[in-house]
């Protein structure tokens, strides 16, 4: 009877201990089936997403570039194949033993050896490096002969910028370089991190950057664990960037080029009316490429340490004394203000004393009695002498700006400089002195203080010959039918025309200081100004001797800067031209030949009429990319 009790007692306590693990694995159950509802079902979409992320890598895709074009659809800067040579590091067992080879068929140098080994320690072993770039078709081909022998390499062909006119254009469109750090911190724009990518650095490929860029396109590629690409499922290739039409005649410019020759200085001419730049010409020039391919340190240093600063935009960054050309600002700044008639007289004897001082013309002799017109046309530097003491800098200075001196013009180009027109408060700001009279003097003939830029003196001329209507200088082409009349400047007129006879008289006149560079096919006389700037003072020994040293005698770097501002035709003004030789000497010797070449030419080829179907092929053609 105890044995049965004692078996029941075990039956029970067995059977309660069943029933409390199976509600305790039924619970289990319970919650494992509940967490599985909860992923497959209710967070199903989601946890799938996650799960095609890690197969799936979307990959950004660079976007071709735009073209920059002239107005007439030349080609000025476009992509082209880029034949090259990628890397695998995990393809071959001896790194080393395969860039040895590559060495042998294509030589590698030393600054793109560091490079590729930097390179190497950034990224993982499955992922290309560009090792060699912009290969002639025959290395291409030499290496896809015996890629079989180097293990990792592998043959490539992308998309570089070509420049077909290199250093006749390098300061108009710039060039594009790799993304650097400062550039990555400036922009949100994942596209910039892509390796390789490069983004313009100067000229127009930086101003319009945004838009030649275009957008970015996509590739959906599938991936194992490691980020291997196996396999690409998709690709969307996004969006070309856009073309930039520049208002730059390409024939004009590359002609300009070529007449500036092997001389340090700038030539710009431009629409009268429009403002649209035609020509913007720096020299000497330099080679884009090399800042497209990654520029080495000996190439930057013979960059910048030239003497003859081939880096710098002259037209718009080089600031110049304008010597005589800016004596018709000081006539008519007079004549607004009243301070002198249209018959106002300055007897020339070759001198004029203020105070204790003598200030010098040119012509030691002097010129006798001048008037507005005679006085431009010969230059005269006491008549302006005396005017400019007239009139006093702050009128002169309030006047200079209204045609375009001493700010900037927003021309669509980085680091355009301003200039400088002085006055009183510029001086006591500046230097912390009062303005002395004598300076005054000397601004009446564009010396002292007063600097202003190749881009500025051709925006003066256009609005001095327009009728004076504040015209402003601009780079990309006006759509047609959009150009509207610039607002009027407060000038008299009659004043403007005055000047602009005096300026006839210069070129036209046998007593003109450019008349042996004056253009004599009818309808195509030019009326202008010579200009001379001063960079060593001549000395008063020199004066008084009477025997001054030629202009070519001297060291480069002391000759007289050389300058011309002039229009044409005359009886239609449409081309405004001015010209800077650095340190050539005189204005009417060096300048204004140049000067009236290019007008000459501009006036030929007509660019402002001329239509895209009409236009002649620039010389050499603008070779297609490939």
């Amino acid at each position: 009877m105890s044995n049965e009790k004692n078996e029941n007692l075990r039956a029970k306590l067995f059977t309660r201990r069943a029933l409390l693990l199976a509600g305790g694995q039924l619970g289990l159950l319970g919650v494992l089936a509940g967490r599985m509802y909860q992923l497959q079902v209710l967070e199903g979409e989601r946890y799938q997403t996650l799960a095609e992320d890690n197969r799936i890598n979307l990959r950004l895709i660079a976007p071709s570039r735009g073209r920059i074009l002239d107005r007439f659809g030349n080609e000025l800067a476009t992509g082209r194949q880029n034949f090259r040579v990628v890397l695998i590091q995990e393809q071959s067992d001896d790194v080393d033993a395969t860039l040895t080879g590559l060495n042998a068929i294509v030589p590698i140098s030393e600054h793109q050896l560091r490079r590729i080994r930097r390179e190497m320690g950034r990224v993982r072993a499955f992922m290309p490096i560009t090792v060699l770039e912009n290969l002639t078709w025959e290395e291409f081909a030499a290496i896809n002969v015996h890629s079989p022998e180097l293990p990792g390499i592998q043959p490539d062909v992308g998309e570089t910028r070509y420049y077909p006119y290199g250093a006749e254009l390098a300061h108009v469109i710039g060039y594009v370089a790799s993304v650097s750090e400062r550039d990555l911190a400036k922009a949100d724009d994942p596209v910039l991190q892509l390796p390789g990518f490069k983004i313009g650095k100067n000229g127009v490929e930086r101003t319009f950057d945004t838009e030649l860029r275009g957008k970015a396109g996509t590739s959906q590629m599938e991936v194992n664990a490691l980020g291997r690409m196996i396999r690409e499922l998709s690709r969307d290739e996004g969006q070309p960037g856009a073309d930039v039409v520049l208002a730059l005649d390409l024939e004009l410019q590359r002609y300009a080029h070529q007449r500036m020759g092997e001389e340090s200085g700038a030539a710009v001419v431009m629409d009268v009316h429009s403002g649209e730049i035609l020509t913007l010409v720096s020299t000497p020039g330099f080679d884009p490429t090399p800042f497209n391919l990654g520029l080495s340190k000996a190439e930057w240093n013979a960059l910048q340490n030239s003497e003859r600063s081939p880096l710098i935009n002259k037209p718009i960054a080089g600031q110049y004394p304008p010597g005589s050309t800016f004596k018709m600002v000081v006539g008519l700044a007079a004549l607004d203000a009243g301070v002198i008639q249209p018959g106002y007289t300055v007897f020339c004897p070759g001198h004029m004393k203020l105070g204790t001082h003598t200030f010098y013309c040119w012509k030691r002799g002097g010129h006798g009695w001048m008037d507005v017109q005679s006085a431009l046309e010969q230059s005269c530097d006491c008549f302006f002498y005396d005017v400019a003491r007239k009139l006093g800098i702050e009128r002169l200075s309030v006047f200079a700006r209204k045609f375009g001196l001493g700010e900037k013009l927003g021309i669509e180009l980085p680091n355009e400089k301003p200039g400088l027109i002085p006055d009183k408060d510029w001086k006591q700001r500046a230097l912390k002195k009062p303005w002395l009279q004598g300076e005054t003097v000397i601004a009446g003939i564009g010396q002292g203080y007063v600097l202003a830029t190749p881009l500025q003196l051709a925006t003066m001329t256009a609005r001095l010959v327009n009728g004076g209507r504040a015209v402003e200088p601009r780079l990309a082409k006006l759509p047609a039918g959009r150009a509207e009349a610039a607002p009027l400047i407060d000038v008299d007129k009659q004043w403007l025309d005055l000047v602009g006879r005096g300026m006839n008289r210069v070129m036209n006149a046998p007593s003109g200081t450019a008349f042996r560079s004056r253009i004599t096919e009818p309808g195509m006389q030019i009326g202008g100004k010579t200009g001379t700037s001063q960079v060593v003072r001549i000395s008063r020994a020199e004066r008084l001797s009477g025997v001054r040293r030629r202009q070519e005698d001297r060291p480069w770097r002391e000759r007289h800067h050389a300058l011309f501002v002039g229009y044409g035709p005359v009886e239609n003004p449409r081309y405004a031209c001015a010209v800077i030789i650095e340190h050539g000497g005189g204005g009417s010797s060096a300048a204004a030949p140049v000067a009236s070449d290019i007008l000459r030419e501009a006036m030929r080829l007509d660019p402002l009429a001329r239509t895209a179907e009409a236009a002649p092929p620039a010389a050499g053609g603008a070779r297609k990319p490939g």
